[in-house]
């Protein structure tokens, strides 16, 4: 494969900034009266498939300079707060902010008066290229969907696009924006996708935890009040016979106690990762006083937030595919096409959820409500548990109501997991922080399920049946070949 060459730039939107839905150019460049192109004195790097280095990558600050914005004299917010001056916004670095949790929350806290960076390396666009995926929602490219929150919202995102396991890179997007907060969610967040073959073992592996090491020594070396909210997972957990603890459990063993990190049994080398960069993690904070938060969250739910309700342009993407799709939104896409319900094995795997209206909540929660220097804190971030069985149940209820023929099967379960099991996951410190949880109710399963139903010529039924198989993975590359 040839090496990429370009040279280093940032991008920044000039006065004349055009509304919603102004179409690029056919060769995908922002048109020329929109943007100002200014070259940077600094060459980045980045990775790039099979080890290949491209010679520079671009910074592209999608943004006009910071726009001001009135401080609130609420504390609780916290967008009024920095750990170096107190009259000025936070400013907050999303990392993964084209993604699924990571896109609903930028907005999120733009809207709430934070000053926002997103940082992205679009990998998770290519993931859909290389698989044939698509989202059931079409979502416009990244730059389009900030031109869009910049014309409704007068608000400004800025945009970085890289690899943040380029190191130059990452170093220089902190320098440049000096985040008083980083909310990580730049990490490949798919099970499946690291049990398709090696090479995607070792992807999810490289990328989450070097990426995460990154982070952590950006904070080390430029920022070092800056507070780490990092997300990671209630699968690092597993499904142990007894209660799960937010991330420490006490201990008494021959006659002595100790307080110290839950035991952690990971089902994927997905999990895994996650599990390697919470210790990671806890190290530095020891070491080096790092502030961090570690948000173990449950699966999401949901397409929809107030923010990304308000143009077509702000759509998230909802992923129903037997890779990237999680349990409640597959199973509502597939009541929408007529599909039966894919319940795994016996059905009775217990897990914990949350609608992604509480996951936004939760991320500004944990920032307006910072970690203290050298404290690692882990939350469990869900609402509620539901089996499989139970989710099933509830769809086919719900599709009833609105005319649907729901059936559901069971499928053999691609997974090595129990499928009967004992699980009470603690889940009290975001509450306490005052989370007002989103509970799931029929009135939100019908809106999904319209949600699903509107877009429901846009689903590929080959990509419905799980495809992928825990004990079948090999090294050999794979494609994932549609059903």
């Amino acid at each position: 494969m040839a090496h990429l060459m370009s040279t280093s730039c940032s991008i920044e939107i000039s006065s004349s900034y055009r509304p919603c839905g102004q179409p690029l150019n056919q060769d995908r460049t922002v048109l020329p009266n929109s943007f100002t192109i200014k070259t940077s004195k600094s060459p980045f790097k980045r990775l790039v498939s099979k080890g290949h280095r491209a010679g520079r990558s671009c910074v592209v600050l999608a943004t006009a300079a910071p726009v001001s914005k009135e401080v609130s004299a609420n504390p609780r917010s916290g967008s009024d707060r920095s750990p170096n001056d107190s009259s000025k916004p936070q400013r907050v670095m999303v990392i993964g902010g084209d993604g699924y949790c990571g896109w609903a929350t930028a907005l999120h806290l733009s809207n709430k008066g934070y000053e926002v960076a997103i940082v992205d390396s679009l990998v998770r666009r290519l993931f859909d290229h290389q698989l044939g995926l698509d989202s059931l929602t079409p979502i416009s490219s990244i730059h389009n969907r900030l031109r869009c929150w910049k014309a409704i919202s007068g608000k400004t995102i800025e945009l970085y696009i890289g690899d943040i396991c380029d190191f130059e890179f990452l170093s220089e997007t902190f320098n440049s924006f000096e985040p008083d907060a980083v909310v990580h969610f730049g990490e490949q967040r798919s099970a499946p996708y690291s049990m398709i073959d090696r090479s995607r073992a070792v992807f999810t592996q490289k990328n989450n935890v070097i990426g995460t090491l990154n982070v952590l020594f950006a904070i080390k070396e430029f920022r070092e009040e800056c507070h780490l909210v990092k997300l990671g997972t209630m699968g690092e957990y597993g499904t142990p016979n007894i209660d799960i603890e937010e991330g420490y459990i006490t201990i008494s063993h021959n006659g002595r106690t100790d307080t110290l990190p839950y035991p952690k049994q990971a089902s994927s080398f997905y999990h895994l990762s996650k599990v390697h960069d919470s210790n990671n993690i806890a190290f530095t904070c020891k070491a080096w006083g790092i502030r961090a938060t570690d948000l173990n969250q449950g699966v999401v739910y949901g397409v929809k937030t107030d923010e990304t309700s308000m143009h077509e342009q702000l759509c998230n993407r909802l992923d129903y595919d037997g890779v990237f799709g999680t349990a409640l939104n597959r199973f509502c896409v597939q009541a929408a096409v007529g599909h039966p319900l894919t319940v795994y094995g016996k059905g009775g795997q217990t897990r914990g959820y949350l609608d992604i209206r509480d996951t936004v909540q939760c991320v500004e929660l944990a920032i307006a409500n910072p970690a203290k220097p050298g404290e690692f804190r882990v939350f469990n971030q869900f609402t509620e548990q539901f089996s499989v069985n139970e989710l099933a149940a509830l769809v086919t209820k719900a599709g009833q109501k609105l005319g649907l023929d729901v059936q559901t099967i069971s499928v053999p379960n691609p997974r090595v997991e129990a499928e009967e099991h004992y699980y009470n996951a603690k889940h009290t410190k975001l509450i306490e922080l005052g989370l007002k949880p989103h509970l799931l109710s029929d009135s939100l399963l019908d809106s999904l399920l319209n949600f699903a139903i509107e877009f429901k010529d846009r689903v590929d039924t080959k990509q419905i049946m799980p495809s992928v198989s825990w004990k079948k993975i090999g090294v050999k590359p794979q494609t994932v070949p549609a059903n």
